[in-house]
């Protein structure tokens, strides 16, 4: 017995496989009479969801073709009115030209929907729908198109696509579509009409779809396959060939795989990276894949320790490289504040040594931000704003004349980090207005305070009675004013401005 079983190790596996599963499966086609009624219904079932789902695909075609164009359209327009708001069709379209597969054709309009320019082969439409910033519209344009516009900073932008480009989205997503449809409750717009084969076998399902938040509907006609009885028996025979002559082949596969796989997981499992070469058991089994899956974990595993070995040392290289590119950077901005004191203190007027201070001061704050992030970087957190803004406080006071150093400036500020771009705004603006405060009214107290308000932004609010106008604004207050509203810009935050305080709004990373 032993010795019949020893020769019958030695034969390939797809052998054994094959002459035990051709004897169990014999009694097979018995059971296929039985079962081809419940997997025809079960088939049915499938194929109408199939169908369904055709249809929704469809539909979910459209929407991503028109969400793709809107949202390339918006920060195109977003980006020309900075840019070049006398003609914002020319840079917009420059824009478009480099993202591929949008459409390029465009009219902006100004806040009243009165036509700014177009850019394209389209016609402005004579519509006045009033669209906020951030918001979106759409609609169909009979005859051939659906519309879309979107509220952008400075005006509107309108843009279209039409039925051609709608129907090569669609085909390209979906098939056996026989009818598509995209309305917006008053215009419909036909994108697919095909005509319907006149087959006895042949079904056909209607569905309707919302996209755009409600905004228009697409309504689908899709074929239902109808599955045959050879169908079914080809689909249900591997299903049952594996439930019969899993009984049977159980033996075989747990002498053959389950055994000496278990004895390879275990060795891998025991292997600890780095102390030693992976230990292989001598016996695996007399299947030669099994053994050649073990030499191959074992020439995989002196792969990745090589490579890991090579990705630490880049690392350490890139991470020394990194610090010192961030103690140059501290060093040059502390050599330019050295600089700008010696010149400062040998200025000949008080308007000069003022005017070198304050230079100095946003050489200081910058000189800050980089210290900080020079100090988190080995933790990739960002920077922290708490001992950013009681250094630069610190900083702003001693830097400061004789008069202003006894100026108190009271922090509160929870424990959280932001970016460097930011932080760089960050300190700039807390500079421009402490600065402001304490060369307006010495000695008046300046409270900073810095207060989460949601999971990615932060409140940061300075007051002081320094801060509220006393009549008439003047041109040095006109002046503070652009400066802290270009910081807020900066900041994509709106500046909140209120008697003796100015607020605006931080992005933050998350808890």
């Amino acid at each position: 017995m032993a010795g019949r079983f020893s020769q019958f190790d030695d034969w390939p596996t797809g052998t054994k496989l094959l002459l035990i599963l051709s004897a169990a499966l014999l009694p097979l086609g018995l059971a296929l009479a039985w079962a081809a009624r419940v997997s025809i219904d079960e088939a049915n079932v499938a194929n109408r969801a199939a169908a369904e789902e055709q249809g929704r695909t469809a539909a979910r075609a459209i929407e991503s073709l028109i969400a793709r164009n809107a949202l390339a359209l918006r920060i195109a327009s977003n980006g020309a009115f900075r840019q070049n708001p006398n003609d914002p069709c020319s840079e917009a379209a420059r824009s478009l030209a480099l993202t591929p597969a949008i459409a390029n054709r465009f009219v902006v309009r100004g806040p009243d929907a009165s036509v700014i320019c177009t850019h394209g082969d389209i016609r402005p439409q004579l519509n006045d729908t009033l669209v906020a910033p951030g918001d979106i519209r759409l609609w169909v344009s009979p005859p051939l198109r659906v519309d879309f516009r979107m509220g952008v900073i400075g005006g509107m932008a309108t843009g279209e696509l039409g039925v051609e480009e709608l129907r090569a989205e669609v085909k390209e997503a979906a098939d056996h579509l026989y009818q598509v449809t995209v309305s917006d409750g008053m215009s419909t717009l036909t994108i697919i009409d095909e005509p319907r084969p006149e087959q006895r076998n042949r079904q056909f399902l209607g569905r309707s779809f919302e996209i755009g938040g409600g905004q228009l509907r697409v309504y689908t006609i899709t074929q239902v396959r109808r599955t045959t009885v050879f169908d079914q028996l080809a689909m249900l025979l591997p299903l049952l060939m594996w439930v019969f002559a899993a009984l049977l082949s159980w033996w075989l596969v747990k002498r053959l795989l389950i055994r000496p796989l278990d004895r390879l997981k275990r060795a891998v499992i025991a292997y600890q990276p780095g102390s030693e070469r992976l230990q292989l058991p001598e016996q695996l089994g007399p299947t030669a894949e099994i053994r050649e899956l073990g030499s191959a974990f074992e020439r995989a595993v002196d792969r990745i320790e090589q490579s890991e070995r090579q990705m630490a040392e880049a690392l350490e290289g890139q991470r020394r490289l990194v610090r010192e590119v961030h103690h140059r950077v501290k060093n040059n901005l502390q050599v330019v504040a050295s600089l700008l004191n010696i010149h400062g203190r040998s200025a000949t007027t008080p308007e000069a040594r003022a005017a070198y201070a304050a230079i100095g001061r946003r050489v200081d704050a910058l000189s800050v931000v980089h210290r900080n992030h020079f100090a988190e970087v080995e933790e990739s957190r960002g920077i922290a704003l708490r001992p950013l803004l009681v250094e630069l406080a610190a900083t702003l006071r001693a830097s400061g004349p004789d008069q202003v150093r006894a100026t108190p400036i009271q922090l509160d500020v929870d424990p959280l980090h932001t970016t460097q771009d930011a932080a760089v705004a960050t300190a700039f603006f807390v500079t421009e207005v402490v600065e402001f405060a304490m060369l307006g009214k010495p000695g008046e107290a300046v409270e900073i305070e810095l207060r989460r308000v949601s999971e990615l932004a932060a409140r940061l609010t300075i007051s002081s009675n320094a801060l509220m106008a006393d009549g008439e604004e003047d041109a040095e207050r006109t002046q503070f004013g652009r400066i802290i509203g270009g910081l807020a810009r900066q900041l994509r935050s709106p500046l909140d401005e209120k008697i003796g305080r100015f607020s605006v709004d931080i992005p933050v990373f998350p808890e």
